[in-house]
């Protein structure tokens, strides 16, 4: 989709639109926090709007980074978080490499071994992605499951090693803390689909500040707003 297209029908800049996107997914900030800052900078932006924005523009920034990022290693470290749906928990599987670089994320309503293999497979189809070495990943029962199933679908070797311990998976572990981080003044999300759009913005927030993509240093927040403007064609 066109950035104009895209934007179209829309009462605000797509650069007011893409600082208020990029602020909620990255920092640990509420609507009526944004609502608030830009009410300092002359602009009457409703916290309701800002939310239809963040879902709308959330995914197509994780969709519009993924062409860029950097590639990652064959040390997979996998694990799941617990995220609140409608007051009901939900399970966010996500990986990252043996460095600490995101491999991937799904959200699921089940932690179960067919949970577990649909991530895996997701994991598996990413451009900045290859075919693990060795997975590790905590005590779970559905990994070793999930494993199986890849592997009679020859979607990984055989000599691929599943390696269970919760030390070695540190890594993932404390990456868990910058998503949920950002998740913590949101107060639980309203429904799936809303969570599942927003964590995509929140995830691919967490890639460009580590520094995943090309040409974004980690931590340069000036290069990273930057680059968004680039990939969403929008003029600096």
């Amino acid at each position: 989709m066109s950035t104009q297209t895209l934007f179209k029908w829309r009462h605000f800049l797509p650069e007011i639109i893409l600082l208020n996107v990029r602020w909620y997914c990255r920092y640990s900030l509420s609507y009526r926090d944004l609502e608030e800052m830009m009410q300092e900078r002359g602009l009457e932006v409703d916290h309701s709007t800002i939310n239809r924005w963040v879902l709308k523009y959330a995914p197509e920034l994780d969709k519009r980074i993924r062409r860029h990022l950097k590639p990652t290693n064959d040390s997979w470290r996998v694990d799941e978080t617990y995220i609140k749906v409608k007051d009901v928990w939900k399970y966010l599987y996500r990986a990252v490499d043996s460095e600490g670089n995101t491999l991937d994320f799904m959200l699921s309503a089940k932690r179960d071994g067919k949970a577990a293999a649909r991530f895996f497979r997701k994991v598996l189809k990413g451009q900045h992605t290859q075919v693990p070495r060795v997975i590790t990943v905590d005590k779970n029962a559905a990994y070793p499951v999930a494993v199986e199933t890849l592997r009679g679908d020859e979607m990984i070797d055989k000599e691929t090693q599943l390696r269970q311990s919760k030390y070695l998976n540190n890594v993932v572990e404390q990456d868990h803390r910058n998503i949920k981080r950002s998740v913590r003044p949101m107060m639980g999300f309203k429904s799936f689909n809303s969570a599942r759009r927003t964590l995509s913005g929140i995830e691919a927030m967490n890639m460009i500040r580590k520094g995943q993509v090309n040409g974004v240093d980690r931590g340069d927040s000036v290069s990273q707003a930057r680059f968004i403007e680039s990939i969403f064609e929008i003029a600096a």
